[in-house]
């Protein structure tokens, strides 16, 4: 601990994949980046006691607790990380941004495009009074993507034309793969969609700067029943005699978006495209250009310069390791990559600074919104088999 700064104490509520993940961040940081605020790891929330005592001693929070309401009313906590399913997101967030805490919560931002409203209207008020909300769209902090950002925003493609984004996971391809909240609309209210999906169209927007203002989709179920094991820990029905259980979600949504300035967009989310483990994929193509990343290859970027002529046209692979390169100076020497879990130390660095700084965090509550605003208009059109505005 620095106290020499002001100090800056985090309750996280949940602990699991998303919380180990955050928790790693908020570990780290502060001994990468020469951070304004003293971060501490002050206590993690889950319904447990015995488990999530476990979490943190094993994540490194100072203690836990099982009551989440209690902890976003403390006088020693100063903000609040939400690591849930996302049907609690909007509840504790609502509560927290009223209680005076800053908030960040895990995407997708909520459930529902009314839960995503009333959190930014939350955040809306709470920033009056100092504040702060952000929503974690991790992939915004890695660094070829972060640089993709930067190409576009300096004009390297020119005018955008097409954005193709994909997301693409087989972890659920075989049928005996156990049912979990993921799978159970009561809990996540989409699959792929709002789990993966979320971060396509957060990253089309990011790269961007542009808005989706229509879209027509298609949402599958591949596998409609699935095995239920151990307590059935987080699930909402009461399993049959055979002890499988509904899968509520869809397995698979793809659809084409229309963007304001007039580009075409086309997006796939999947989890049951056998051989990809996390394959984030989003290319744009412009007018004197295209850029392109895959989060399999995350310290890669493959950009192409349109004007070069014959002999050397093409796609080229820069490996954004640069000490140039967005995040990178803070840590390892040129062409030691970073991994999954970088990003969440470089989403920490930019989350204290924003606070320290007085000034609103991005992705903010109502970026998220416009994110979920994209998704509900993707189930609504999946719904109806018909184009649907945003």
């Amino acid at each position: 601990m620095n106290h020499t700064k002001p100090a800056l104490r985090v309750a996280m509520i949940g602990y699991a994949f998303m919380g180990a993940a955050h928790s790693q961040g908020w570990r780290t940081a502060p001994h990468v980046f020469d951070l304004p605020l003293d971060v501490r790891m002050q206590v993690v929330v889950g319904r447990h006691a015995e488990r999530v005592q476990e979490a943190a001693e094993r994540l490194g929070w100072a203690e836990s607790a099982t009551d989440w309401r209690e902890v976003v009313s403390r006088d020693d906590i100063d903000l609040v990380d939400i690591c849930t399913p996302g049907d609690s997101h909007a509840e504790i967030a609502v509560a927290a941004l009223q209680a005076g805490k800053h908030v960040l919560v895990e995407k997708p931002m909520a459930n529902t495009v009314a839960e995503a409203e009333a959190m930014a209207e939350a955040a809306a008020q709470a920033r009056t009074a100092g504040v702060r909300s952000m929503v974690g769209f991790t992939n915004r902090r890695v660094p070829a993507v972060a640089l993709g950002r930067r190409l576009i925003e300096q004009g390297f493609v020119g005018q955008v034309h097409h954005v193709r984004a994909q997301y693409l996971q087989d972890w659920i391809v075989d049928p005996e793969t156990p049912l979990s909240w993921r799978l159970q609309k009561e809990r996540a209210q989409t699959g792929p969609l709002g789990d993966l999906g979320a971060h396509c169209v957060d990253t089309a927007l990011f790269w961007t700067g542009d808005a989706i203002t229509e879209v027509v989709a298609s949402m599958r179920t591949f596998v409609p029943e699935r095995p239920v094991e151990g307590d059935h820990q987080g699930l909402t029905f009461a399993a049959t005699s055979s002890d499988r259980g509904p899968v509520t979600v869809e397995d698979a949504a793809s659809f084409l978006a229309h963007f304001a300035s007039g580009a075409e967009g086309v997006f796939e989310t999947t989890r049951f495209a056998a051989g990809r483990k996390n394959a984030l994929r989003i290319e744009v193509n412009g007018s004197k250009g295209s850029i392109a990343f895959d989060y399999e290859e995350m310290n890669v970027l493959h950009v192409h310069d349109h004007s070069a002529g014959p002999d050397t046209a093409g796609f080229h692979r820069v490996l954004a390791t640069e000490p140039t390169h967005p995040y990178v100076s803070a840590w390892w020497p040129a062409g030691h990559g970073l991994g999954y879990d970088h990003a969440f130390s470089n989403q920490v660095r930019d989350l204290v600074t924003a606070i320290a700084d007085g000034t609103d965090p991005s992705p903010s509550f109502a970026d998220g919104l416009v994110v979920q605003r994209v998704l509900g208009a993707v189930e609504a059109s999946a719904a109806r088999r018909g184009w649907q505005t945003v």
